[in-house]
């Protein structure tokens, strides 16, 4: 059984990571506010079930591997660069539109689609591939019980904290759209901010480390 300073200290952390904007924050909040909450939601779900994915691997084994074959790391990072490179070309390209923009002509992405870029963004965003190869291991005790038991219970106080913010991002940026259509100087500012921030993740991705 993990200690509840475990729990704390895994929540706090996965707090302070989940409110700094990244990929999956800045997709959710543009997909709420351009087809609306129960868009963002679906989205979410599949956020969720990146985390789930990624937990399962930890507990089989993903930090050890990592550590045994970089490679694995490399290709996570590289694959995910190019994806967060690609996103954030979409918005900064002459006639691209900002993601945050309630545009009513573009055609509403079907719950399948909703769902898979909200898992593949997840997916492919190294911070979260760290947060579980390289930070749930540090909180494990050997007198507590099997490593992958406790992995799976600080990989569940992790995805709880992760979707209770992130769900709080959808509901809160559903209600924008009214605001944001009235201010297309906000939305301007927003589109390069949004594109810029995704452009820095990708550097970021692309220059990582790998865990130790």
């Amino acid at each position: 059984m993990i200690s509840w300073s475990a729990v704390a200290a895994v929540a706090l952390l996965e707090l302070g990571m989940a409110l700094l904007p990244g990929p999956n924050m800045i997709y959710l909040a543009s997909r709420s506010i351009t087809q609306g909450r129960r868009a963002g939601l679906v989205c979410l779900g599949g956020t969720a079930v990146g985390f789930v994915c990624y937990l399962l691997a930890t507990a089989a084994g993903l930090s050890a591997l990592f550590t045994a074959v970089p490679v694995a790391y490399t290709v996570i990072k590289v694959a995910g660069a190019v994806y967060l490179a690609y996103l954030a070309w979409g918005i900064l390209k002459p006639g691209g539109s900002s993601p945050f923009a309630p545009d009513l002509d573009i055609p509403p992405d079907p719950d399948v689609r909703l769902f898979s870029r909200g898992l593949l963004t997840n997916l492919l965003n190294p911070k979260i591939a760290l947060l579980y190869a390289a930070l749930l291991p540090q909180f494990l005790d050997l007198s507590a019980g099997p490593a992958w038991s406790q992995l799976l219970q600080l990989g569940a106080v992790q995805i709880v904290v992760g979707v209770a913010v992130n769900g709080m991002v959808v509901l809160a940026a559903a209600r924008l759209a009214g605001i944001l259509s009235a201010r297309p100087r906000l939305l301007a500012a927003q589109r390069f901010t949004a594109g810029g921030l995704l452009a820095v993740f990708a550097v970021r991705a692309a220059t990582a480390r790998g865990p130790a």
